[in-house]
């Protein structure tokens, strides 16, 4: 869906029609090798950012018709591994292993997470076990680890608006998921993410916007709204989300405008409009109709000096979907950030 400026005429009567707020382009650095799958396969990603050796970071890429990959820095696949439907996926780095977890459609009657540990020197995923949530089909998934005790919970959004927050125990042989409460937002939602400083959970609601809930499982489950689908700065459907923290609640919220092929910003804590991007305009394709986004801080080389930002591309043809690389410190220079 391509925005453009119109005119509905109705007699001598004239609406106008929302237009998006220009945005300026991005150059992607790399991409991802495409995924088996044809037709809409591709679909989130995550990353893992190694300290020691930054040009050693991997990026997890889902394939909600076959499994789940392993991408290098380069692009290059590294490992998959088989699973049944499965659609978001996010990472936490524990200290001393590092946990992935993935919502499972596999069964939609009943809404399960998956989870795996991923194997940083085989650049391998190896799996835990799928756990029951609760009823309907699972579609988003994001991690919180709250600060006062490093308890481990995930998000699972349903397909139908649920939220159901689960608390995550890995102290034992095998991992044990409970479900801890639930929230509901009005209409189909996926993406999510929570920010570890402040415990504030934030989601997209396609058509609506985007809300934000206290992240402890003993808060109310009151939503609060943020922004909205305008149709100017933000373009139905609102799909992935990503973090860029700074300082102590400062940074930006950064969402996936689909219904334009952009990438809005919204600056913390008072989550302000900020500017949106695309990407394009480079030696490789650009990217569209974008389901899932992820950034990560920090340095992961001189290609991403500030940061590695991935972007689901809907439209690799004439190869399968596939995920791109931008540089986070690209993006600023393009939004003129600080």
């Amino acid at each position: 869906m391509l925005p453009f400026a119109a005119l509905l005429l109705a007699g001598c009567a004239t609406t106008s029609v929302p237009v998006a707020v220009e945005a300026p382009t991005v150059a992607a650095t790399a991409e991802t090798d495409p995924v088996d799958t044809a037709a809409d396969a591709a679909d989130d990603p995550a990353i893992w950012r190694n300290a020691g050796d930054p040009a050693r970071s991997l990026v997890i890429g889902t394939d909600k018709k076959a499994g789940i990959h392993v991408y290098s820095l380069t692009g290059k696949r590294l490992s998959f591994t088989p699973a049944a439907r499965l659609n978001n996926v996010d990472l936490r780095d524990l200290g001393t292993r590092v946990i992935a977890a993935a919502s499972d459609r596999a069964d939609i009657a009943t809404a399960h997470v998956s989870l795996f540990t991923l194997d940083t020197a085989a650049a391998k995923l190896v799996p835990l076990g799928r756990f029951p949530v609760g009823p309907g089909e699972a579609y988003g998934m994001c991690f919180w680890t709250r600060a006062r005790d490093h308890a481990l919970f995930g998000f699972v959004v349903l397909k139908d608006g649920r939220i159901d927050q689960v608390a995550i125990d890995l102290s034992g042989a095998s991992p044990k998921v409970t479900t801890v409460r639930s929230m509901k937002l009005g209409t189909q939602s996926e993406g999510c993410v929570v920010d570890d400083r402040t415990g504030q959970l934030y989601v997209a609601e396609e058509d609506v916007g985007l809300w934000r809930f206290d992240a402890d499982p003993t808060a109310p489950v009151t939503a609060t709204p943020i922004a909205k689908v305008d149709g100017k700065t933000l373009v139905a459907d609102a799909e992935g989300i990503a973090l860029a923290p700074s300082g102590r609640n400062g940074g930006y919220l950064v969402v996936s405008s689909q219904g334009d092929n952009a990438y809005t910003l919204y600056r913390l804590p008072a989550v302000t409009y900020a500017g949106r991007f695309r990407i394009g305009g480079g030696a490789i394709d650009g990217t569209s109709d974008t389901d899932g986004i992820e950034l990560a801080l920090g340095n992961f080389g001189p290609a991403y000096p500030q940061g590695l930002f991935v972007a689901q591309d809907g439209d690799n043809a004439p190869a399968t979907q596939n995920f791109k690389y931008v540089s986070w410190a690209g993006v600023k220079r393009a939004l003129k950030l600080r």
